[in-house]
């Protein structure tokens, strides 16, 4: 008889569905095919102009119909299939799923677009003042500043698959994905549902996010080549490229879904999560509250660091968080960590930002299933401070029966998961 429950008598929680949209394509087959042969899909962005800009290269998704609507629509476009392919997956109810609904989004703002045609179609004739007044108050009749607000993707999704309860959308910054998976995890765990679904999903590659994120000195300005930017662990990285995605998985108590029949594609079997309070963007040098993450993800899944076969790094290219994230591993795992396998699939796809948790959990979850790892690529300057066994370049065949997957947010926001092919 399988067991359901975990080492702290807690309910396991199995996943048996999963869907992602990336720059590298719609759906599991086309990501994991492009992923797995190391193509990128990063490219120079046509989407808005880049005049005076440093980096004009990106990962946006803009083969959907979305992708010149704005933030807001892209988001839930994003959403949507990714969310649509896992319950398919599952095979549970498309329209009626049943349970509860936790969405990581971006805090998405009003598209310039959007602002200049309210303004444009104010009173001409009001003074500036009172002509802004008036947009304002017409925003607030307008079905463009409900799409806006940030509960609005999550409500529209609960109604499109029938989910249960008042649907959380949440923001932790490059952890987001993550912390959806969490709560969907702990809402099981507790008693409060048999299945949940947990996305993350965004589409807020604009031009303002752009520049912001520039201003911050964060990203790769190595534009002639936008295949080769996102380089993780090579002494030549300087910065991550902004991206969009989404990714979504269906968690269940294994009990649920072996007694309807379901295929376990793996089991959900740790999330760790603390607060640095270093500063708003940068990680603590020493890497304690990552350290703490790791561990306490260890602890909930009730393993040890020599019981994991593959990290999925955070890997995000930036001189700084890779140093850190090298120093908080190599301090967990040891000497072990030289020949340990790990990899950034941020090499590939850029940076999802509030998506990048939940994507890099469906490629987690397929790297178990597949028994391949995706390479690092673009690792042709390897790093002399940071050794690590980066897959480089090449993917790599492997028994992985258990895997760490790291997402380190600005501001503090760090979330790590371990996810096993079987229960422990």
């Amino acid at each position: 008889m399988t067991k359901t429950t975990d080492h702290f008598g807690r309910p396991i929680v199995a996943i048996t569905g999963i869907g992602v949209v990336t720059s590298l394509g719609q759906g599991v087959e086309d990501n994991w095919s492009a992923l797995t042969a190391g193509r990128s899909g990063i490219h120079p962005i046509t989407r808005f102009p880049t005049d005076h800009l440093n980096t004009t290269i990106c990962g946006t998704v803009d083969f959907l119909p979305s992708s010149d609507k704005g933030a807001s629509a892209l988001t839930y476009e994003l959403a949507e299939l990714s969310a649509l392919e896992a319950v398919s997956r599952s095979g549970l109810s498309t329209d009626n799923f049943g349970g509860p609904l936790f969405l990581a989004s971006p805090p998405v703002e009003l598209d310039w677009r959007d602002r200049f045609s309210l303004y444009n179609n104010a009173d001409l004739n009001l003074p500036a003042y009172e002509r802004l007044l008036a947009v304002a108050r017409d925003v607030l009749r307008n079905e463009t500043f409900e799409s806006t607000q940030f509960g609005a993707i999550a409500d529209r999704l609960s109604d499109r698959f029938g989910t249960r309860g008042m649907p959380i959308t949440l923001s932790t910054a490059c952890a987001s994905g993550a912390t959806a998976i969490q709560l969907g995890v702990e809402a099981i765990r507790r008693g409060e549902a048999d299945r949940a679904l947990s996305i993350g999903a965004d589409g807020s590659a604009t031009a303002e996010a752009l520049i912001r994120f520039a201003l911050l000195s964060a990203l790769s300005t190595q534009n002639e080549h936008p295949e080769k930017a996102s380089k993780p662990f090579s002494k030549d990285r300087d910065g991550f490229v902004l991206a969009e995605g989404s990714a979504a998985l269906v968690l269940e108590s294994l009990e649920s879904a072996l007694a309807r029949g379901a295929k376990v594609l793996a089991i959900m079997a740790g999330c760790g999560e603390k607060a640095d309070d270093f500063h708003r963007t940068r990680s603590k040098p020493d890497a304690s509250p990552a350290i703490a993450t790791i561990n306490a993800a260890l602890s909930d899944a009730g393993m040890s660091a020599d019981e994991i076969d593959y990290i999925n790094a955070h890997g995000t290219s930036t001189p700084e968080n890779d140093k850190m994230e090298h120093l908080s591993l190599s301090t967990v795992f040891g000497e072990r960590m030289k020949k340990l396998p790990i990899s950034s699939n941020k090499s590939m796809i850029g940076h999802t930002l509030s998506a990048a948790g939940a994507v890099e959990a469906v490629f987690s979850v397929l790297t178990m299933m597949n028994s391949v790892i995706p390479p690092t690529i673009n690792y042709d300057n390897p790093d002399p401070a940071i050794e690590l066994d980066v897959v480089p370049n090449v993917k790599r065949e492997a028994d992985v029966r258990s895997v760490l997957s790291n997402s380190f947010g600005f501001g503090g926001q760090n979330a790590c998961l371990v996810m096993a092919r079987e229960p422990g």
